[in-house]
């Protein structure tokens, strides 16, 4: 267990090879590598089970296992750039992040440690921002920065960039949907030098060389929501991607804040909605300050390395039981729990399979915590 310190788990350098080689290998997301972690014992006999569990699951080529010299090359590139591989419960990985179900097994951290451990709200919102939201959301950053907290946000256009810039001085953070070396938009290159140099981090669980597509990004959101105690929304349309960060922060036990707009104004249609929807109507830090204030005083742990007790049992499926756990799935989304009702197999057994149809690219995991089979 970890405190709000950091303290706790320390890999060793072959230990974060081998995490390394894991998560980079295919069909292997922050859950699936948890039950590998927990399936196996470790991820170095994780990475020895890969091929026969991807088999077993009905691959229908063999899957594409990391290798050394490429998490070797990988590694090495995060030096030459000043960027860390951290692990939760090690320095600079932030604690509350590190307490969602998906949190990353390695985050790439580059910039001071220390700000990533500080309390953090999120600031988010449109890119095409307004000349008010801009001022707004600066206005915003800069008195809860004061107030002692780190401002994480997307480093995108509008909203973000104003709230990066306006809290410099007390400290953000930047979450990147790609690689440390291909940061998005571009021209923000330079917001994130000046965000580094004035003691602030970066964040990404992007490998290197990796450019953002479309579906980074909601990836990237549930970093930003998952490492805040709260997620302020300032302006978003309807179909914003503002509102995916709102929706995965009240999925991650967050508060949800939003500013009111006009009406007429579409970029507020999506803060209203919100409003509407329960989140907290906020016109002025204070209102922020006020909810999330009594929650600095909760101590965080953060169960890092050890494996989750009867997920597991070394119970092997026996041909019948594999048949009709799979019969059960189709694509349409179902409970975990229900499967091992109706299969009549153990929980250990059910994840089993699971567990070889996911490393078979077979199964597909919803955030709702039921599956469905890939056809």
């Amino acid at each position: 267990m970890a405190s709000d310190s950091g303290s706790g788990l320390k890999l060793t350098d072959a230990q974060r090879l081998d995490w390394l080689r894991l998560i980079r290998s295919d069909n292997i997301g922050p859950r699936t590598f948890r039950s590998l972690i927990n399936h196996s014992g470790g991820a170095r006999k994780a990475l020895e089970r890969l091929p026969e569990l991807a088999r077993r699951g009905g691959a229908a080529r063999p899957m594409r296992i990391c290798s050394h010299a490429e998490a070797e090359a990988e590694l090495a590139a995060c030096e030459k750039l000043g960027v860390s591989m951290v692990a939760p419960g090690e320095p600079g990985y932030p604690p509350r992040l590190a307490r969602i179900d998906d949190a990353p097994p390695l985050l790439a951290l580059r910039g001071s440690k220390s700000a990533s451990m500080r309390p953090m709200i999120a600031i988010v919102g449109s890119r095409n921002a307004s000349g008010g939201g801009i001022k707004l959301s600066a206005s915003l950053a800069r008195d809860l920065g004061e107030a002692g907290f780190i401002i994480v946000s997307g480093l995108a256009r509008g909203i973000d960039q104003s709230a990066h810039a306006a809290s410099k001085s007390t400290g953000t953070v930047a979450v990147l949907a790609g690689g440390h070396d291909r940061v998005y938009p571009s021209e923000h290159t330079s917001l994130l030098q000046n965000i580094l140099d004035a003691g602030g981090s970066a964040i990404s669980e992007m490998p290197m060389g990796h450019t953002p597509r479309g579906r980074d990004f909601p990836r990237r959101n549930r970093l930003i929501s998952g490492a805040a105690l709260g997620v302020v929304v300032v302006e978003a349309a309807h179909r914003s991607g503002s509102l995916i960060t709102a929706r995965l922060a009240n999925e991650q036990g967050r508060e949800v804040f939003a500013v009111p707009g006009s009406p007429l104004d579409p970029r507020a249609a999506g803060t209203n909605h919100l409003i509407k929807q329960g989140a907290t109507l906020i016109t002025e830090p204070a209102d922020v300050l006020e909810t999330l204030q009594p929650m600095l005083d909760r101590p965080i742990e953060i169960d890092a390395s050890e494996p989750e007790s009867g997920l597991f049992d070394g119970s092997e499926p026996q041909t019948g039981e594999r048949a009709r756990i799979i019969d059960l799935l189709s694509p349409v989304p179902i409970a975990i729990d229900d499967i091992i009702r109706m299969a009549k197999a153990s929980a250990p057994v059910t994840r089993t399979v699971l567990l070889e149809l996911e490393l078979a690219g077979r199964l597909e995991r919803h955030r709702s915590g039921t599956v469905a089979l890939l056809f």
